[in-house]
């Protein structure tokens, strides 16, 4: 893969962290687990995610949020590779969470968001190629209890910032929700819309897209084929269903699972040019958890 479609596909990975940051202001808490098995091989992924948010408010209605996220990625590899796959079998992925929200009107909100993050391997001492810094500022106009509305909706406006993908300067975020009636909503956005069903406000059924993936250092490089690689990065896009159970207004599980109809797993070199294709083939998603959320 080339450098220039490189980031291409790492744009669309750095906007999937970018509406998930927007999403954690809100969560305080989550643990999740995700699965993705190679199609036709034994292989398969992992991931289990943890974050944890405290929002400290700091006059009326402005709030400092302080929090911490922690991924492991557990790859485990056994099919035949022309390299040592106990390299690459865990990374690690842990962000620091900053982010100061405040109101500038009846319905317009402030917010902005720095996440210095730690992506590698973690098999030597830390170093300046396993930190990232991610991060973000948002408009958003949110009137979902606004209860004069027949329709309720929610617009972010934003501009994202990602270390990652290699492009030196912000990119546009946009994001759109709307209550339809009491049955129906939709979002509208990157990496995930949907369409959801309300069975009740405890019950509801969606149909999505959406994106995933990470991007990582290896601490130990290695030879493949004749060339080094130094970092490893996946990229999915997802399509299929979801559902979420209320346990009450804060606590809720949900599950979301479908097939794949975009997967690159890669190893890279210290330009981000593709050196070695783990898996390129679509296949089932599933991806579970529980999070409390204000």
């Amino acid at each position: 893969m080339s450098s220039k479609l490189y980031k291409i596909a790492m744009l669309v990975v750095m906007v999937c962290c970018c509406q998930s940051m927007t999403a954690q202001l809100t969560d305080l808490a989550r643990l999740e687990y995700s699965f993705i098995p190679k199609n036709k091989s034994d292989d398969q992924y992992t991931r289990i995610r943890a974050l944890v948010n405290y929002p400290i408010e700091t006059s009326e209605d402005c709030y400092l949020v302080i929090g911490a996220e922690y991924a492991r990625v557990i790859l485990n590899l056994e099919d035949d590779y022309p390299f040592d796959t106990k390299l690459v079998s865990s990374i690690n992925i842990i962000d620091l969470n900053i982010g100061y929200t405040f109101k500038t009107g009846e319905h317009w909100r402030l917010g902005m968001k720095l996440t210095p993050r730690i992506a590698s391997t973690l098999t030597n001492k830390l170093t300046s190629e396993d930190i990232f810094i991610n991060g973000g500022f948002y408009a958003i106009k949110d009137r979902t209890k606004d209860e004069e509305l027949k329709r309720p909706y929610r617009l972010i406006l934003g501009l994202t910032y990602n270390t990652t993908t290699g492009i030196p300067f912000p990119l546009p975020f946009v994001s759109y929700y709307r209550r339809v009636n009491e049955q129906w909503s939709f979002s509208a956005g990157v990496p995930k819309s949907n369409l959801k069903y309300y069975f009740n406000e405890t019950n509801m059924l969606q149909a999505f897209v959406g994106l995933d993936g990470y991007f990582a250092h290896l601490q130990r490089p290695q030879m493949v084929n004749g060339k080094q690689v130094d970092n490893i990065s996946l990229s999915v896009g997802v399509g299929g269903l979801g559902y979420e159970y209320c346990f009450s207004k804060h606590l809720i599980a949900y599950a979301y699972t479908g097939y794949t109809f975009r997967l690159n797993n890669v190893l890279r070199n210290d330009n981000r040019d593709e050196v070695f294709k783990l898996d390129d083939i679509n296949t089932f998603y599933l991806r579970t958890g529980l999070k409390f959320k204000i």
